[in-house]
């Protein structure tokens, strides 16, 4: 159990990787462009099956029966089954976003219709990363130009749903949606950036990146946070 959490929390690359302003590499560009477009279309489905669930409530015991044993077939299902997988993917993902709602009601008092609008915007921020992946491989363009377009998409969703769309909900409450949003946004360059080291020295499951982009979060941010205090007190010392 020790060893398994240590290799949780443990990671190869350092601050140099992380803030490296070359262009990305073919081998690891064309990994990224396929974790972009399979998080984006995984995104929309759930996003699909979140909206039929609050047009005719289709979420229930069978989504979610359905999530869970698509989520089990994807498990045992090999490798090299590219297709199964990916399909088996998008029914977990639609069963997934028909299921949401019936547990957020119940756990946080949270409306469907307020997480249609989050996955919706969700969806956007990962497909403004693959078309621009699509676009270019120069990190700055691909991160930072990225980053900051799909803030203000998601940010102009949101509004336009809290107004328009899903009329009640106050100011505050798209601000508190949209800098969650955001800052998982932020992380994702992060994540992505260890795809791309990864990429250079094994082959990257695309499918299963869709789950360790959640799964992989906190690992991730205490790595980051220990590079940074690094930093710091190495320039601490040599000031």
């Amino acid at each position: 159990m020790k060893n398994a959490v240590k290799a949780y929390f443990e990671r190869n690359w350092n601050r140099e990787d992380m803030t490296n302003p070359d262009e990305i590499p073919l081998r690891a560009h064309e990994s990224l462009k396929r974790v972009y477009l399979t998080l984006f279309c995984a995104m929309l489905t759930a996003t699909f099956g979140s909206i039929l669930h609050l047009i005719w409530e289709a979420g229930g015991l069978f989504t979610v029966l359905s999530s869970v044993a698509s989520l089990l077939c994807l498990y045992l299902t090999s490798p090299w089954s590219v297709k199964k997988r990916v399909l088996l993917l998008m029914i977990a993902a639609f069963s997934f976003g028909s299921s949401i709602g019936i547990f957020t009601k119940y756990l946080f008092e949270i409306d469907q219709d307020i997480v249609v609008s989050i996955l919706s915007a969700a969806a956007i921020g990962f497909g403004t990363f693959w078309f621009g992946a699509l676009l270019s491989r120069l990190r700055a363009i691909l991160y930072i130009g990225c980053l900051l377009h799909s803030h203000a998409f998601m940010l102009s969703w949101l509004i336009i749903t809290s107004d328009m769309i899903f009329v009640g909900y106050t100011v505050q409450w798209t601000l508190k949606v949209f800098a969650v949003l955001a800052m998982f946004m932020g992380y994702f360059v992060i994540y992505s950036q260890e795809i791309v080291y990864n990429s250079l020295s094994e082959d990257v499951n695309f499918v299963n990146c869709t789950f360790t982009v959640f799964f992989n979060l906190p690992a991730i941010v205490v790595h980051v946070a220990r590079l940074e205090l690094i930093e710091v007190t190495k320039h601490f010392r040599q000031s």
